[in-house]
C-alpha cells in the first residue's frame, strides 16, 4: 500500500498555491489560515467514476444528511488561481476532506478509507500505550535521511 506521501505529490512552483497529485489526478490547493485547503471537486473527481463531480456532491449530501447539515462548516469558498484567472471554488482542509471522503461509496475511495482507519487505529493504540508512539517516532527519525551532519 502506498504511503500518503507516495499517493499525493507536489507539483508547481508557488508554495502558496500548488497542484497536488492524488492517484495521478490533479488536485488544486491553496494556503488559507496557515493550512492547506483543497478543491473539493478535484478530490471527489479523483475518487469516483462519474464525470460530473458537482452532481455527485449534491447526491452525496442527500445520502448523508449529517454531511449535508455540516457542509457549510466543512467547506469554504476560496479564490483559486486557474489558467483563466482566479476563480472561487469550494475548498476543504484536510479534516474536512477526511469527512467528505468517508461519504464516498466508490471502490476508488476504499484504499484511502482503509489507510485512514489503520492510522486512526494506530493512534488509539498509542494513546493506550504511549511507548508505541515513542517507538514509531524513533523509527521515523531513523528512516529519515539527515541533511545536517556534524563534522
Amino acid at each position: 500500500m502506498k504511503t500518503a506521501k507516495q499517493t499525493m505529490n507536489d507539483t508547481g512552483q508557488n508554495p502558496e498555491t500548488r497542484i497536488a497529485l492524488f492517484q495521478r489526478k490533479e488536485v488544486r490547493r491553496t494556503i488559507h489560515n496557515n493550512e492547506w485547503w483543497f478543491v473539493v471537486e478535484d478530490v471527489v473527481l479523483a475518487l469516483i467514476d462519474s464525470r460530473d463531480p458537482k452532481q455527485y456532491i449534491q447526491r452525496m449530501k442527500q445520502r448523508d444528511p449529517e454531511l449535508g447539515k455540516g457542509w457549510v462548516q466543512i467547506v469554504h469558498t476560496l479564490s483559486i488561481p486557474t489558467q483563466g484567472g482566479p476563480q472561487t471554488m469550494l475548498c476543504a482542509n484536510t479534516e474536512g476532506l477526511f469527512r467528505i471522503i468517508q461519504s464516498i461509496p466508490s471502490p476508488k475511495a476504499e484504499p484511502f478509507k482503509r489507510w485512514l482507519a489503520r492510522v486512526g487505529y494506530e493512534r488509539i493504540q498509542e494513546i493506550e500505550d504511549p511507548e508505541l508512539a515513542t517507538k514509531r517516532t524513533r523509527a521515523l527519525y531513523e528512516a529519515t535521511p539527515h541533511l545536517l551532519h556534524a563534522g
